[in-house]
């Protein structure tokens, strides 16, 4: 019987982990040409191609992405028992996250230090993407998506569901005339998403029929960019109540009137059913679980 090409095995699981011949060469202490040649050994042992190639960019296969899942974990074991004996503390794994940039900015990014407190030897790497291609490429672990929750062949669980909430500066606000209904906040500068839905949907929900105005405005691509709009007292904002409660809490925004549209989608945590049997990617699941009825809003 040949012996287990460890050397390989070991590349293929830090390629995973990184997604980049480049990333993990470092890590095993060799070029980016040795990792690939090990790679390239690796897939004629097995017989099965384990990356697909896009120019610098691996995907892992289906195959790829099964034999990962199995070595990963058992590559972290061996490196926690390591560690444990060292007396240092190793990382058991990676887990990428991928979500939206607007989530990204105004609520995850914030609240990564408390997954890191209570998971040390996790490693995670946010990234951010409006797709669900790297969740089946394997280039994600979970995503957190704003959707129906219906991604066939994905396991998804509902987070939160937003709510469309109108923003302001305080001190744009206090230089100004008192809003005290809808209707006052056409005296104002309206900032406005990209698609310029937002203001109409308010202003239908407080009862108002929109005119021209509510569609009028600057526009911002990135919602985060347009909650600094507003933080700036560039004009009134409406924007999901979950990117600006951190803003809200901490008095850079406040919410004139007490009125809410509602939204039809929610967010999900979504991730590949046998991704979710894996310790760390279970600790990252169950977390931002705990942290969207923690800190999200609560529907």
């Amino acid at each position: 019987m040949h012996p287990l090409p460890w050397l390989g095995l070991r590349a293929f699981v830090e390629v995973g982990r990184r997604g980049a011949i480049k990333a993990a060469a470092p890590v095993l202490g060799v070029t980016p040409g040795a990792v690939s040649q090990q790679i390239k050994a690796l897939e004629r042992r097995l017989g099965m191609v384990l990356f697909e190639r896009h120019h610098r960019l691996l995907r892992l296969t289906p195959e790829g992405a099964r034999l990962f899942a199995e070595l990963d974990e058992s590559f972290a074991a061996i490196e926690q028992s390591v560690g444990r004996r060292s007396g240092t503390v190793h990382r058991t794994g990676i887990v990428t996250v991928s979500t939206t940039p607007s989530l990204a900015a105004t609520w995850l990014a914030a609240r990564l230090g408390r997954f890191t407190a209570a998971h040390p030897s996790i490693e995670v790497r946010l990234q951010t993407s409006a797709a669900l291609a790297d969740i089946r490429g394997g280039e994600a672990d979970l995503a957190i998506r704003h959707g129906t929750g219906r991604y066939p062949g994905l396991a998804s669980e509902r987070l939160f569901t937003p709510r469309l909430v109108v923003v302001a500066s305080p001190l744009l606000l206090a230089e100004a005339e008192a809003i005290r209904m809808p209707s006052d906040c056409r005296d104002f500068p309206l900032l406005q998403d990209r698609e310029r839905r937002d203001w109409p949907l308010w202003f239908a929900a407080a009862g108002l029929r929109p005119d021209m105005r509510a569609s009028a405005g600057s526009s911002f691509g990135d919602d985060a960019l347009l909650i600094r709009a507003a933080i700036a007292g560039q004009g009134l904002a409406v924007v999901r109540d979950v990117y600006a409660a951190d803003d809200l809490a901490a008095g850079r925004l406040m919410q004139p009137l007490p009125i809410f549209a509602e939204t039809p989608m929610s967010y999900f945590v979504v991730a590949s059913p046998d991704r979710l049997a894996l310790p760390r990617i279970a600790a990252f699941h169950d977390w931002i679980r705990a942290e969207a009825l923690r800190s999200g809003p609560a529907r």
